[in-house]
């Protein structure tokens, strides 16, 4: 068989027999909540070192 071919007869119908109890509920493990990050450097500092990077790249 070339690239992409199938034999249908390989092809079996899935009967999905499960208790929907026992599924995942999508809004089950939903959490509402901030993050704050604080990297310990100001903005001036990082706009520094943005421009000090972009300047080596263009050396």
């Amino acid at each position: 068989m070339g690239f992409g071919s199938y034999d249908e007869s390989e092809q079996q119908e899935v009967d999905a027999d499960f208790d929907e109890d026992d599924a995942v509920q999508s809004g089950e493990n939903s959490h509402d909540g901030t993050i704050e990050f604080e990297n310990g450097a100001s903005s001036d500092e990082l706009l520094d070192r943005l421009k000090e990077i972009k300047d080596e790249d263009e050396s």
